[in-house]
């Protein structure tokens, strides 16, 4: 089981390093044009954190490696709509992390209410479109745009397990990294003082 937490407004600096960190060709096939990243950093603070969903992949060094957005519609007559984005960073691909959070958004999606998830991609972005299609999403393409549309069944007992279990599997490897990471780096910080006292005793005259 790949570990996909849930982001709040406190990971907003990790997701837009995350963002930046794309190359224009990955900008282009994300936003559907190569976003500046002045751009990106308007997205970011955009996001709406109570209304939409973003989930994202940690490795060890707390490094946002891959991430998605789930953003509800706010239409009246659209409100049971949901579209998903996805990205990745070129070092963490072939992973299947790109299906695990589509897989992820799905079970979220299906417990808010959504019956019909939409995809918004550019022709050329197969990997995306991939993905959808293995869902069992409908794809309709215009040009060099294609949009995919999957219909939810509704939420049940195993959905809301499922989401809650994976959910509390995220936090607990969150917690562990963030953990790990403070004793490296108070471990690095007392070497870092051993080595300037030996230096020190090294230099004192005989």
């Amino acid at each position: 089981m790949v570990p996909i937490r849930s982001m709040g407004p406190s990971h907003g600096e990790r997701i837009e390093k995350h963002l930046l960190a794309l190359e224009p060709h990955d900008r282009y096939l994300r936003f559907g044009y190569v976003a500046s990243d002045e751009q990106v950093r308007r997205y970011v603070a955009s996001l709406n954190f109570e209304r939409d969903e973003i989930f994202g992949i940690y490795n060890r060094k707390l490094e946002l490696i891959a991430m998605a957005h789930l953003a509800l519609s706010v239409a009246p007559d659209l409100k049971s709509c949901a579209e998903f984005g996805v990205s990745v960073l070129p070092h963490a691909r072939g992973r299947g992390y790109g299906a695990r959070l589509f897989d992820r958004a799905v079970i979220h999606a299906r417990n808010e209410g959504v019956s019909m998830m939409f995809i918004h991609a550019l022709s050329e972005n197969t990997a995306m479109l991939n993905i959808a299609r293995k869902a069992g999403a409908v794809i309709e393409r215009d040009g060099s745009e294609s949009e995919a549309y999957l219909k939810l069944p509704p939420a049940d007992l195993d959905s809301r397990m499922t989401e809650l279990v994976e959910e509390q599997i995220a936090q607990t490897d969150y917690r562990l990294k963030v953990q790990a990471q403070q004793f490296w780096g108070i471990l690095a910080m007392v070497q870092e003082v051993r080595r300037g006292v030996r230096d020190s005793r090294d230099r004192m005259p005989m």
